[in-house]
């Protein structure tokens, strides 16, 4: 009998590649999907045929109980989040809610539904095995680099706080009750269905509109952020690694390399043909109100425990986006105000 895996998320970019890999693997996928009406989900159901849906809301304690009844996963791997970090200055409540509530929640509807007690287990058999996404955005004001498993967290965001929330309560549940509970401390991971507000794809857009004629410049904060840019396909592989190991524990993944914003922008540009000092303004407005400066990843962990190791490099990634919006634009509406995944 095929294994089952429930995602939250599903219509995000993680949540698309990480079913397509499950699918691969011969699971039988199921995404939780809000009632409301969500465009993104013709995506899901025109890309990922074999996904199944099931009602369910990270704010609604009750639906994710009836889901996981429902789906009697195997492996849950929570994706679910208001995670673009801008948003979150302006969402504070709410990315609490969902991004940090919202683990609290379904770690409780896991529990409830394996009828897990209050005391601890050390027998981790026939369990639903949980994956949190956490994120690098919770070391924030780094205190060392490059960032692995004991480095302490100084989240410099809403977003960075709600995560951290997640990450230690998936530790708690772990070892409070016996949970196979895990946490991969993601770092920065992209691709052409990266959400077209993530600076990644505001540069591969913005070039793919410069290279077609369809604007003149480009406009951006902080060029001298950086960051461990990734191939979210390779991302989710990891995910799925964590939750097959013997034992739960937590993984830093990242690339170990980092880039400038001003790098990205040339490597875009280059894989184009232009030179990007001829459109690029810098934009003071758009800097956040508290920036984190360098995130880079230290992956020895997940390199010897789980035998994982990116296969996408930089430049390889930064021209797959270009390429893929180019084509994109070329065909019709702009992906700013359009929800398809190229």
């Amino acid at each position: 009998m095929a294994r089952r895996a429930l995602i939250t998320g599903i219509t995000g970019q993680d949540g698309s590649y990480l079913a397509e890999h499950l699918l691969a693997q011969g699971y039988e996928v199921w995404g939780l999907v809000r009632g409301q009406a969500n465009p993104r989900v013709s995506n899901v159901r025109e890309l990922l045929r074999d996904v199944r849906l099931v009602r369910g809301d990270l704010l609604d304690q009750g639906s994710l109980i009836s889901a996981v009844e429902k789906v009697h996963p195997d492996e849950v791997y929570n994706l679910g989040a208001i995670s673009f970090v801008p948003m979150s200055w302006e969402q504070a409540e709410l990315t609490a809610e969902v991004t940090g509530m919202g683990v609290l929640r379904m770690l409780e509807a896991i529990r409830v539904c394996s009828g897990i007690s209050s005391s601890r287990t050390a027998d981790r058999s026939g369990q639903i095995r949980f994956y949190q996404a956490s994120s690098s955005e919770m070391f924030g004001q780094v205190r060392e680099t490059p960032q692995n498993e004991r480095t302490p967290f100084h989240p410099r965001s809403p977003y960075g706080v709600a995560k951290a929330y997640g990450h230690f309560l998936t530790q708690n549940y772990r070892e409070s009750y016996g949970m196979f509970a895990v946490s991969g401390i993601l770092f920065n991971h992209e691709s052409p269905r990266r959400g077209a507000e993530f600076v990644t794809r505001k540069v591969s857009l913005g070039v793919a509109r410069i290279r077609l004629g369809l604007a003149g410049e480009l406009r951006l904060g902080n060029l001298e952020a950086r960051r461990d840019w990734g191939y979210a396909g390779d991302y989710v592989r990891a995910m799925h690694l964590m939750l097959q190991a013997d034992a739960p524990e937590d993984y830093v993944i990242g690339t170990g390399r980092t880039h400038s914003v001003r790098e990205l922008v040339e490597a875009a540009f280059t894989a184009a043909g232009l030179n990007w000092e001829d459109y690029v303004v810098a934009d003071q407005s758009l800097h956040r109100p508290a920036e984190v400066d360098l995130l880079c990843a230290d992956p020895k962990k997940a390199r010897a425990n789980l035998g994982w190791d990116p296969g996408v490099s930089f430049e390889e990634l930064v021209a797959m986006m270009v390429e893929a919006d180019t084509r994109l634009l070329a065909a019709g509406p702009d992906p700013a105000q359009a929800t398809s995944w190229p």
